[in-house]
C-alpha cells in the first residue's frame, strides 16, 4: 500500500512538472518572469509567428515575442517583443537602428524575430520604441511561383508533340537529304585539308609545325628585351645629368642654379643702357660725334672742299695736284 501511494504521489510530481513545463512554454517561458524591456515592430505581415516565438540577434536569443496586434490605423502588424537586459552577465544593447525581420529556420521549421546590431554610432534603443523592419519573402509566395513556373514548362514540354518535332526538323532533314553530295564533298575537302595541316604543309601547317616562326619571334623577342635595355641605360643616364643639374654640377648646372651669370647678365645690361643714354644725351666722344650738329657742319665743308679740290686734278700734274690740295684745305 505504501510503495503505492509512492508510486502516485510520484506520478502525480511528474504530470505537474510536465503541465508546468507546458504552461511556461505556452506563455514565453522562463522570460515571462526576467526582467527586461519592450521593443515593437511594425511588420506588413508575420507570415506564421506566434506568441511565445523567440528574439534573436546573430542568432543568440534575446527575447521572445510578448503580443502580436493588427494596427489598423496603417494597415500593419505590431509585433511587441521582451527583450532581455543581460545574458550571463553581459548586457544586451539593440541600437535605434537596428533592423528587425521574421526569419524562419527552415521549410519546416519555427518562425523567430531576428535582430540586427545596428551601427556602432547609434543609441541603445529605450523601452517601448519602434525599430525599423524589413520583409522576408512570402514562403508561400515564392511556391507559387515555382508552382506556376513548373506548369510552364510541363505546357511546353506537352507542345513538343510527335507532329511538331516532325515540322521543326522536316526541312532540315529535307535539306540534307538534298544536298547529301555537296555536304560529303565539304566534310571530304575539310578533312583534307586538316590531314595537310596535320602533316606541317600549306601556310597554316607551317606557322603550326614549323620552328622558323617561332625563333623569328623568339628573336624579335630578344632585340626588344636588349632594347629595353638600352631605354633603361638611356634613361638611367639621362637622369644622372639631371640629377647633376638640378645639384648644380658641371657647366649646365651652374648655368641653372648659380646666380653668377644672372647677375653678371643683368650689370652688363644696366651698363649699355647707360651707356646708350649717354650717347644719346650727347655725353663722351661717340655720343658728341653722333649728336654734335657743328662736327656734322666741318665734315660736311671738309668735303666740299676736297670735291672743287679734285676739281682740275685730271689736268694738272702730281705735285700741281698736291699743293692744290693743300692750298684748298687750308
Amino acid at each position: 500500500m505504501k510503495n503505492s501511494l509512492e508510486t502516485r504521489l510520484g506520478i502525480f510530481v511528474t504530470l505537474v512538472i510536465l503541465a508546468a513545463v507546458f504552461i511556461l512554454d505556452i506563455i514565453g517561458g522562463p522570460e515571462r518572469f526576467t526582467k527586461g524591456y519592450h521593443l515593437h515592430a511594425l511588420f506588413s505581415t508575420v507570415q506564421d509567428l506566434k506568441v511565445g516565438d523567440r528574439v534573436k540577434m546573430a542568432g543568440v536569443e534575446i527575447g521572445r515575442v510578448e503580443k502580436i496586434s493588427l494596427d489598423e490605423s496603417n494597415n500593419t502588424v505590431r509585433v511587441t517583443m521582451k527583450i532581455r537586459r543581460q545574458i550571463d552577465g553581459d548586457p544586451i544593447i539593440v541600437k535605434t537602428d537596428s533592423i528587425a525581420m521574421v526569419k524562419f529556420t527552415g521549410l519546416m521549421g519555427q518562425n523567430f524575430v531576428a535582430v540586427d546590431f545596428g551601427s556602432p554610432a547609434a543609441p541603445p534603443a529605450e523601452n517601448d520604441a519602434i525599430l525599423k523592419t524589413a520583409e522576408q519573402p512570402d514562403l508561400s509566395a515564392i511556391m507559387v511561383k515555382l508552382d506556376n513556373a513548373a506548369a510552364g514548362v510541363q505546357n511546353l514540354t506537352k507542345s513538343f508533340t510527335p507532329d511538331t518535332i516532325d515540322n521543326l526538323l522536316g526541312p532540315l532533314t529535307d535539306f540534307i537529304k538534298a544536298n547529301r553530295d555537296p555536304l560529303t564533298a565539304t566534310i571530304l575537302n575539310l578533312q583534307g585539308i586538316t590531314t595537310q595541316i596535320r602533316g606541317g604543309e600549306g601556310t597554316v601547317g607551317k606557322l603550326i609545325y614549323d620552328d622558323a616562326l617561332y625563333n623569328s619571334a623568339l628573336g624579335t623577342v630578344s632585340n626588344l628585351q636588349f632594347a629595353t635595355d638600352d631605354i633603361k641605360l638611356t634613361i638611367a643616364d639621362a637622369r644622372k645629368v639631371l640629377d647633376q643639374v638640378n645639384s648644380g654640377q658641371g657647366t649646365l648646372g651652374k648655368l641653372v642654379k648659380e646666380d653668377k651669370l644672372y647677375t653678371e647678365t643683368t650689370l652688363m645690361m644696366t651698363n649699355l643702357r647707360e651707356i646708350t643714354q649717354k650717347i644719346n644725351q650727347g655725353q663722351g666722344s661717340v655720343g658728341k660725334l653722333i649728336n654734335d650738329q657743328e662736327f656734322y657742319r666741318n665734315a660736311k665743308l671738309s668735303l666740299q672742299k676736297l670735291d672743287k679740290a679734285t676739281e682740275g686734278l685730271e689736268d694738272q700734274g702730281p705735285l700741281s695736284v698736291l699743293g692744290i690740295a693743300v692750298n684748298s684745305l687750308f
